[in-house]
């Protein structure tokens, strides 16, 4: 289980992003980290993974980070590898790291990401969307129990993105708990098991999937809502 319990963080010249967010996440479940930009999504998940400090306590199993960090995995577009690395060194850089990485699913998500003629290659060279998927198939190949994605969709086409959200759902082994921020809300709605909004720093709503599957309304129209998104907002600019 992870127990986030009164996380704050203030950047100087920016403010207070986070502001008392409390929340837990029993095992296996996938949860929405949804918000609009600015409102502390990647500081959330960064917080989490134990890459920022601040205020509050984050706990893996009554742990912090610091503690289990062979069992967390965090993702996002900026990659953890070094540029001038090519993916197989990417992959002996991590087995340093996680004892539980596994090559030959390394191989088989660098081959479904279709990377496989730039393995060899140096990670620097790579596109942004290559960077991301390779970022993917070493974070699905760290044997992590907690696995925290702050928009693993960036840079990727919308047939990826399916695929993606595919793949990711069927290949979970152990029962891993996953926190996936994103704004390709209608995509990913049909994983969640619930969804955290957040907004002005704080959490907004925190949604089982049951409320906006039950209600027969579309996740977007209840994000939408709770945020206060008007629709015919730009109306007034004419």
């Amino acid at each position: 289980m992870i127990e986030v319990k009164d996380l704050e963080k203030t950047y100087p010249g920016t403010g207070r992003v986070l502001a008392g967010v409390s929340f837990t996440v029993p095992d296996g479940q996938i949860v929405g980290i949804l918000g609009r930009n600015g409102v502390g999504k990647t500081t959330l998940l960064k917080r989490m993974a134990g890459i920022l400090r601040g205020k509050g306590s984050v706990l893996y199993d009554g742990q912090p980070p610091e503690k289990c960090a062979e069992e967390i995995a965090y993702l996002s577009g900026e990659g953890s590898f070094f540029p001038e690395m090519t993916a197989w060194e990417y992959a002996d850089f991590l087995c340093a790291f996680y004892p539980r990485f596994d090559r030959g699913r390394f191989a088989k998500l660098l081959s479904f990401f279709e990377l496989d003629l730039y393995r060899n290659q140096r990670a620097g060279t790579l596109s942004r969307g290559q960077k991301t998927r390779l970022e993917l198939a070493a974070g699905f190949s760290k044997g992590a129990r907690w696995l925290l994605l702050d928009e693993p969709f960036a840079g990727k086409d919308v047939f990826s993105r399916k695929d993606f959200l595919k793949l990711m759902t069927a290949g979970l082994l152990h029962g891993e708990t996953i926190l996936l921020s994103t704004h390709d809300i209608e995509e990913a709605e049909n994983i969640f098991d619930r969804v955290i909004l957040l907004r002005y720093g704080g959490i907004q709503a925190d949604l089982p999937a049951e409320e906006w599957q039950e209600s027969g309304r579309s996740l977007s129209d209840i994000y939408a809502e709770e945020l206060g998104y008007d629709p015919s907002r730009y109306r007034k600019f004419f």
